[in-house]
């Protein structure tokens, strides 16, 4: 009998520790963000990964030597690098160079690997998280730019 009114007491001093949290919360200032209504306040973090591209020059140059070291790190193939030979006229030599960058969002994991494992740091992670599309094929994007080409390094 001692056993049962002791647990009631408990019961009751248990509800009435989570009221006085709720209480606290409807006193507190909310830190929710309204999105969409708020969609030009909403400022993401530097470090917040949300889609992958690739930084073009002025000269619509980018860094990927289609090496395809990132599509073979990538653990759920959401990376594709297509690559074709040119021949070098300088040199004469036959060298690869991107064709296209295919990279599908709706299969990414946002892992990083991808840029960790970049050894000309080509791809970087962009703040747009924005992906919300009624198709999955819209998802897929290509990443170079048409036309564009190899950035020479500079010599050091």
């Amino acid at each position: 009998m001692i056993n049962y009114i002791k647990d009631i007491f408990l019961g009751i001093w248990r509800l009435m520790q989570g009221m006085y949290i709720t209480m606290l919360n409807f006193i507190r200032p909310k830190v929710t963000e309204q999105y969409p209504e708020n969609r030009g306040k909403v400022f993401p973090s530097e470090r917040m990964r949300g889609e992958l591209v690739m930084p073009h020059n002025e000269a619509n140059q980018h860094k990927c030597t289609a090496c395809g070291i990132c599509e073979l790190n990538c653990p759920n193939g959401t990376i594709r690098v297509i690559g074709k030979k040119e021949t070098d006229e300088a040199s004469g030599k036959e060298r690869k160079v991107l064709d296209r960058y295919i990279y599908d969002i709706g299969s990414c994991t946002y892992c990083s690997i991808c840029t960790i494992s970049c050894p000309q740091n080509a791809i970087e992670w962009s703040n747009n998280f924005e992906h919300a599309m009624f198709t999955k094929a819209k998802l897929v994007r290509q990443l170079n730019k048409e036309g564009s080409s190899v950035a020479k390094k500079e010599k050091r």
